[in-house]
Protein backbone atom coordinates (compact mmCIF):
# COMPACT_ATOMS: atom_id res chain seq x y z
CA UNK A 1 0.00 0.00 0.00
CA UNK A 2 2.92 2.30 0.88
CA UNK A 3 4.73 1.60 -2.38
CA UNK A 4 1.34 2.67 -4.28
CA UNK A 5 0.90 5.98 -2.43
CA UNK A 6 4.60 6.58 -2.89
CA UNK A 7 3.87 5.95 -6.92
CA UNK A 8 0.87 8.22 -6.85
CA UNK A 9 2.27 11.08 -4.72
CA UNK A 10 5.69 10.23 -7.89
CA UNK A 11 3.41 10.57 -10.72
CA UNK A 12 1.13 14.05 -9.05
CA UNK A 13 4.72 15.63 -8.96
CA UNK A 14 5.15 15.01 -12.65
CA UNK A 15 1.98 16.25 -13.27
CA UNK A 16 1.98 18.91 -11.17
CA UNK A 17 5.43 19.65 -12.89
CA UNK A 18 4.07 19.71 -16.30
CA UNK A 19 1.62 21.72 -15.69
CA UNK A 20 2.59 24.74 -14.34
CA UNK A 21 5.86 24.35 -16.25
CA UNK A 22 3.79 24.37 -19.73
CA UNK A 23 1.98 27.42 -18.23
CA UNK A 24 5.46 29.03 -17.38
CA UNK A 25 6.93 28.45 -20.70
CA UNK A 26 3.35 29.77 -22.56
CA UNK A 27 4.93 33.11 -23.42
CA UNK A 28 7.32 31.29 -26.41
CA UNK A 29 3.90 29.51 -27.44
CA UNK A 30 2.17 33.18 -28.10
CA UNK A 31 5.55 35.11 -29.07
CA UNK A 32 5.43 32.35 -32.60
CA UNK A 33 2.15 34.39 -33.12
CA UNK A 34 3.06 38.16 -32.21
CA UNK A 35 2.26 38.80 -35.98
CA UNK A 36 -1.46 38.47 -35.16
CA UNK A 37 -2.93 40.73 -32.80
CA UNK A 38 -3.78 40.00 -29.07
CA UNK A 39 -7.82 39.42 -29.95
CA UNK A 40 -7.28 37.78 -32.90
CA UNK A 41 -5.26 34.75 -30.44
CA UNK A 42 -7.72 35.05 -28.11
CA UNK A 43 -10.54 34.25 -30.65
CA UNK A 44 -8.97 31.41 -31.54
CA UNK A 45 -7.75 30.12 -28.50
CA UNK A 46 -11.52 30.02 -27.92
CA UNK A 47 -12.70 28.14 -30.89
CA UNK A 48 -10.19 25.66 -30.75
CA UNK A 49 -10.70 24.97 -27.39
CA UNK A 50 -14.50 23.32 -27.68
CA UNK A 51 -13.36 20.72 -29.99
CA UNK A 52 -10.44 19.52 -27.89
CA UNK A 53 -12.76 19.94 -24.89
CA UNK A 54 -15.32 17.49 -26.92
CA UNK A 55 -12.98 15.50 -27.66
CA UNK A 56 -11.51 15.18 -24.26
CA UNK A 57 -15.34 14.71 -22.48
CA UNK A 58 -15.72 11.79 -25.10
CA UNK A 59 -12.65 10.46 -24.32
CA UNK A 60 -14.06 9.85 -20.59
CA UNK A 61 -17.27 9.41 -21.61
CA UNK A 62 -18.17 11.93 -19.40
CA UNK A 63 -21.15 13.99 -20.10
CA UNK A 64 -23.61 13.29 -17.68
CA UNK A 65 -22.87 16.55 -15.71
CA UNK A 66 -24.56 18.75 -18.34
CA UNK A 67 -28.26 18.20 -18.49
CA UNK A 68 -28.59 19.11 -14.71
CA UNK A 69 -26.08 21.81 -15.27
CA UNK A 70 -28.57 23.45 -18.25
CA UNK A 71 -31.60 23.32 -15.42
CA UNK A 72 -29.51 26.01 -12.76
CA UNK A 73 -29.43 29.57 -13.56
CA UNK A 74 -27.52 30.58 -11.19
CA UNK A 75 -24.55 27.83 -11.85
CA UNK A 76 -24.84 28.90 -15.84
CA UNK A 77 -24.50 32.86 -14.93
CA UNK A 78 -21.64 32.10 -12.75
CA UNK A 79 -20.32 29.87 -15.68
CA UNK A 80 -20.92 33.00 -17.91
CA UNK A 81 -18.99 35.14 -15.16
CA UNK A 82 -15.81 32.88 -14.95
CA UNK A 83 -15.40 32.16 -18.95
CA UNK A 84 -15.68 36.42 -19.40
CA UNK A 85 -13.04 36.40 -16.63
CA UNK A 86 -10.70 33.98 -18.18
CA UNK A 87 -10.97 35.68 -20.89
CA UNK A 88 -9.99 38.48 -19.82
CA UNK A 89 -7.13 37.32 -18.13
CA UNK A 90 -6.10 35.44 -21.42
CA UNK A 91 -6.33 38.62 -23.91
CA UNK A 92 -4.15 40.63 -21.44
CA UNK A 93 -1.73 37.61 -20.99
CA UNK A 94 -1.24 37.50 -25.11
CA UNK A 95 -0.98 40.95 -24.86
CA UNK A 96 1.91 41.54 -22.81
CA UNK A 97 3.65 39.04 -24.75
CA UNK A 98 3.33 40.54 -27.57
CA UNK A 99 4.24 44.26 -25.98
CA UNK A 100 7.13 42.61 -24.58
CA UNK A 101 6.35 42.67 -20.95
CA UNK A 102 6.45 39.27 -19.35
CA UNK A 103 8.30 40.43 -16.68
CA UNK A 104 5.09 42.69 -16.00
CA UNK A 105 3.08 39.60 -16.38
CA UNK A 106 4.99 37.14 -14.40
CA UNK A 107 4.89 39.89 -11.87
CA UNK A 108 0.77 39.08 -12.04
CA UNK A 109 0.99 35.12 -11.14
CA UNK A 110 3.43 35.84 -8.13
CA UNK A 111 1.23 38.67 -6.75
CA UNK A 112 -1.74 36.25 -7.33
CA UNK A 113 -1.79 33.94 -4.38
CA UNK A 114 -1.10 37.27 -1.59
CA UNK A 115 -4.34 38.64 -3.41
CA UNK A 116 -6.18 35.31 -3.21
CA UNK A 117 -5.31 35.46 0.59
CA UNK A 118 -6.92 39.03 0.87
CA UNK A 119 -9.87 38.52 -0.94
CA UNK A 120 -10.54 35.77 1.29
CA UNK A 121 -10.61 38.60 4.18
CA UNK A 122 -12.46 40.67 1.86
CA UNK A 123 -15.20 38.75 0.33
CA UNK A 124 -15.35 35.69 2.59
CA UNK A 125 -14.69 37.16 5.70
CA UNK A 126 -11.55 34.45 6.62
CA UNK A 127 -9.68 35.12 9.56
CA UNK A 128 -5.87 35.45 8.65
CA UNK A 129 -2.73 34.18 10.75
CA UNK A 130 0.13 36.72 11.50
CA UNK A 131 2.52 35.39 9.19
CA UNK A 132 -0.51 35.37 6.30
CA UNK A 133 -0.90 39.49 7.31
CA UNK A 134 2.80 40.03 6.94
CA UNK A 135 3.29 38.40 3.59
CA UNK A 136 0.11 40.30 2.49
CA UNK A 137 1.25 43.36 3.65
CA UNK A 138 4.76 42.98 1.78
CA UNK A 139 3.12 42.21 -1.12
CA UNK A 140 1.24 45.30 -1.24
CA UNK A 141 4.33 47.25 -0.27
CA UNK A 142 5.75 45.94 -3.31
CA UNK A 143 3.06 47.03 -5.49
CA UNK A 144 3.71 50.85 -3.81
CA UNK A 145 7.36 50.69 -4.70
CA UNK A 146 6.90 50.04 -8.28
CA UNK A 147 4.03 52.39 -8.63
CA UNK A 148 5.87 55.20 -7.26
CA UNK A 149 9.17 54.36 -9.45
CA UNK A 150 7.37 54.00 -12.41
CA UNK A 151 5.00 57.07 -11.82
CA UNK A 152 1.72 54.50 -13.47
CA UNK A 153 0.40 51.63 -11.56
CA UNK A 154 1.70 48.04 -12.64
CA UNK A 155 -1.72 47.73 -14.28
CA UNK A 156 -1.26 44.70 -16.90
CA UNK A 157 0.13 42.55 -12.80
CA UNK A 158 -2.92 43.85 -11.23
CA UNK A 159 -4.75 43.25 -14.39
CA UNK A 160 -3.26 39.44 -14.75
CA UNK A 161 -3.55 38.59 -10.68
CA UNK A 162 -7.13 40.39 -10.20
CA UNK A 163 -9.00 38.50 -13.26
CA UNK A 164 -7.22 35.38 -12.10
CA UNK A 165 -8.26 35.38 -8.74
CA UNK A 166 -11.59 36.28 -9.01
CA UNK A 167 -12.12 33.54 -11.52
CA UNK A 168 -10.85 31.18 -9.20
CA UNK A 169 -13.16 32.50 -6.49
CA UNK A 170 -16.00 31.87 -8.81
CA UNK A 171 -15.41 28.32 -10.29
CA UNK A 172 -14.99 27.38 -7.16
CA UNK A 173 -18.36 28.33 -6.69
CA UNK A 174 -19.66 26.35 -9.57
CA UNK A 175 -18.07 23.60 -8.15
CA UNK A 176 -16.89 22.03 -11.41
CA UNK A 177 -14.19 19.62 -11.78
CA UNK A 178 -10.90 20.44 -14.27
CA UNK A 179 -12.37 18.97 -17.42
CA UNK A 180 -16.01 19.82 -16.81
CA UNK A 181 -15.41 23.42 -16.17
CA UNK A 182 -13.15 23.92 -19.32
CA UNK A 183 -15.72 22.76 -21.76
CA UNK A 184 -18.30 24.85 -19.60
CA UNK A 185 -16.21 27.94 -20.44
CA UNK A 186 -15.14 26.59 -23.72
CA UNK A 187 -19.08 26.47 -24.90
CA UNK A 188 -19.80 29.47 -23.50
CA UNK A 189 -17.22 31.30 -25.27
CA UNK A 190 -17.54 29.95 -28.81
CA UNK A 191 -19.58 31.85 -30.52
CA UNK A 192 -18.71 35.43 -29.61
CA UNK A 193 -15.20 34.02 -30.41
CA UNK A 194 -16.57 32.30 -34.37
CA UNK A 195 -17.98 35.68 -34.77
CA UNK A 196 -15.49 37.64 -34.28
CA UNK A 197 -13.16 35.38 -36.69
CA UNK A 198 -15.83 35.45 -39.20
CA UNK A 199 -16.16 39.21 -39.31
CA UNK A 200 -12.50 39.34 -39.37
CA UNK A 201 -12.28 37.29 -42.34
CA UNK A 202 -15.15 38.96 -44.17
CA UNK A 203 -13.13 42.21 -43.59
CA UNK A 204 -10.45 40.44 -45.27
CA UNK A 205 -7.85 40.75 -41.51
CA UNK A 206 -7.65 37.81 -40.68
CA UNK A 207 -4.44 36.26 -40.29
CA UNK A 208 -5.54 31.87 -40.21
CA UNK A 209 -5.17 31.51 -44.27
CA UNK A 210 -2.81 34.59 -44.53
CA UNK A 211 0.66 33.22 -42.98
CA UNK A 212 0.71 29.83 -44.14
CA UNK A 213 0.53 26.59 -42.79
CA UNK A 214 2.40 26.62 -39.78
CA UNK A 215 0.90 29.76 -38.71
CA UNK A 216 -2.95 28.08 -39.15
CA UNK A 217 -1.31 24.86 -37.37
CA UNK A 218 -0.30 27.27 -34.31
CA UNK A 219 -3.98 28.94 -33.90
CA UNK A 220 -5.81 25.10 -34.16
CA UNK A 221 -2.85 24.05 -31.70
CA UNK A 222 -4.11 27.04 -29.20
CA UNK A 223 -7.11 24.61 -27.79
CA UNK A 224 -4.85 21.78 -27.13
CA UNK A 225 -2.05 24.29 -25.41
CA UNK A 226 -5.23 25.72 -23.00
CA UNK A 227 -6.46 22.07 -22.38
CA UNK A 228 -3.15 19.90 -21.92
CA UNK A 229 -1.79 22.03 -18.67
CA UNK A 230 -5.48 21.77 -16.86
CA UNK A 231 -5.36 18.31 -17.69
CA UNK A 232 -2.23 18.07 -15.76
CA UNK A 233 -3.13 20.10 -13.02
CA UNK A 234 -6.59 17.91 -12.17
CA UNK A 235 -4.21 15.30 -12.28
CA UNK A 236 -1.81 16.30 -9.46
CA UNK A 237 -4.40 18.08 -7.59
CA UNK A 238 -5.82 14.27 -6.78
CA UNK A 239 -2.42 13.18 -5.91
CA UNK A 240 -0.18 15.16 -4.05
CA UNK A 241 -1.18 17.77 -1.29
CA UNK A 242 -2.35 21.06 -1.35
CA UNK A 243 0.04 22.58 0.15
CA UNK A 244 2.37 20.89 -2.39
CA UNK A 245 0.56 22.06 -4.98
CA UNK A 246 1.00 25.90 -3.83
CA UNK A 247 4.45 25.53 -3.83
CA UNK A 248 4.38 24.24 -7.21
CA UNK A 249 2.57 27.09 -8.87
CA UNK A 250 5.59 29.31 -8.04
CA UNK A 251 7.13 27.28 -10.63
CA UNK A 252 5.15 28.99 -13.91
CA UNK A 253 5.57 32.79 -12.82
CA UNK A 254 9.45 32.10 -12.31
CA UNK A 255 10.02 30.29 -16.03
CA UNK A 256 7.97 33.58 -17.12
CA UNK A 257 10.22 35.59 -15.42
CA UNK A 258 13.11 33.63 -16.48
CA UNK A 259 12.23 33.57 -19.98
CA UNK A 260 11.42 37.80 -19.56
CA UNK A 261 14.75 38.35 -18.38
CA UNK A 262 16.64 35.91 -20.52
CA UNK A 263 15.05 34.97 -23.66
CA UNK A 264 13.09 38.46 -24.09
CA UNK A 265 15.67 40.83 -23.11
CA UNK A 266 13.70 43.39 -21.11
CA UNK A 267 14.65 46.10 -19.09
CA UNK A 268 15.08 44.97 -15.38
CA UNK A 269 16.14 48.61 -13.64
CA UNK A 270 16.89 48.33 -10.00
CA UNK A 271 13.04 49.70 -8.83
CA UNK A 272 12.18 46.92 -10.86
CA UNK A 273 14.24 44.72 -9.01
CA UNK A 274 13.75 46.02 -5.86
CA UNK A 275 9.38 45.25 -6.28
CA UNK A 276 10.36 41.61 -7.34
CA UNK A 277 12.78 41.49 -4.33
CA UNK A 278 9.83 42.64 -2.01
CA UNK A 279 6.96 39.51 -3.79
CA UNK A 280 9.20 36.86 -3.51
CA UNK A 281 10.35 38.04 0.16
CA UNK A 282 6.27 38.16 0.85
CA UNK A 283 6.36 34.90 -0.97
CA UNK A 284 8.99 33.25 1.32
CA UNK A 285 7.08 34.07 4.68
CA UNK A 286 4.11 32.64 2.68
CA UNK A 287 5.43 29.75 2.50
CA UNK A 288 7.09 29.15 5.78
CA UNK A 289 3.73 29.66 6.60
CA UNK A 290 1.92 26.83 4.87
CA UNK A 291 4.56 24.50 5.40
CA UNK A 292 4.00 25.11 9.45
CA UNK A 293 0.90 24.78 9.17
CA UNK A 294 0.84 21.55 7.38
CA UNK A 295 3.14 19.98 9.68
CA UNK A 296 0.71 21.01 12.32
CA UNK A 297 -2.24 19.38 10.94
CA UNK A 298 -0.62 16.54 10.28
CA UNK A 299 0.68 16.54 13.97
CA UNK A 300 -2.82 16.90 14.90
CA UNK A 301 -4.23 14.13 12.84
CA UNK A 302 -1.73 11.98 14.12
CA UNK A 303 -2.64 12.60 17.88
CA UNK A 304 -6.51 12.30 17.41
CA UNK A 305 -6.04 9.31 15.51
CA UNK A 306 -7.44 6.12 16.77
CA UNK A 307 -4.22 4.08 16.18
CA UNK A 308 -2.29 6.87 18.12
CA UNK A 309 -5.12 6.79 20.97
CA UNK A 310 -5.54 3.05 21.24
CA UNK A 311 -1.94 1.59 19.80
CA UNK A 312 0.73 3.97 21.22
CA UNK A 313 2.86 0.58 21.16
CA UNK A 314 2.22 0.34 17.04
CA UNK A 315 4.78 2.70 15.70
CA UNK A 316 7.49 1.30 17.82
CA UNK A 317 6.77 -2.55 16.48
CA UNK A 318 7.29 -1.59 12.78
Amino acid sequence: MGTGGGSASRAGLAYGLAAFGMWGLLPLYWHLLDSTGASEVLAHRMVWSLPTAVALLALARNWSWIRPLLRQPRRLGLLALSASLISLNWWVFIWAVSEDRVLEASLGYFINPLLTIAMGVVLLKERLRTAQWAAVGIGATAVAVMTIAYGQIPWVSLALSVSFALYALTKKKTDLDGPEGFSADSALQFLPALGFLVALGLRGEGSFTAEGPGHALLLVASGLATALPLIFFGAAAVRVPLSTIGLMQYLAPTLMFLLGLLAFDEEMPPERWAGFLLVWAALCVLTWDLLRQARRNRGTVATHSPAARNEPSAALSD
